[in-house]
């Protein structure tokens, strides 16, 4: 009987990336675009370009604060695969939610995340 990898041994996660920059954009720990794509694990680009369909996807609203972004989440957004369409963005969020510590800057109550880009 072969023993279980580790989960540092395997190289695939249940969510997707899209999933993972919304959570920190949704979280409100991270100052930039950059550090999103640091603790994702992907290119800046990259993350930009999740934005991008984030926001086009109505998942993520964005307003311009002088140099930075403010973006806010619309939990009442279903997600995409037909299998999960039952769901919701913000049912997505409280199941993600670390518990242990106060509720997110931006959980789809209270005040939007703010996330410099460029």
């Amino acid at each position: 009987m072969m023993e279980p990898t580790s989960r540092s041994e395997t190289n695939w996660t249940f969510l997707t990336n899209h999933a993972h920059v919304l959570i920190c954009l949704a979280d409100g720990r991270f100052e930039t675009l950059r550090e999103v794509s640091l603790r994702v694990g992907i290119t800046e680009r990259a993350v930009q370009r999740i934005v991008s369909d984030l926001e086009a996807g109505g998942v993520i609203s964005r307003t311009r604060d002088g140099r930075r972004n403010r973006y806010e989440v619309n939990p009442s957004i279903a997600l995409r695969h037909d299998l999960e369409a039952h769901k919701t963005v913000g049912d997505l969020m409280k199941m993600v939610a670390n518990h242990s510590e106060a509720p997110s800057a931006n959980s789809g109550e209270g005040r939007p995340s703010q996330v410099t880009s460029g």
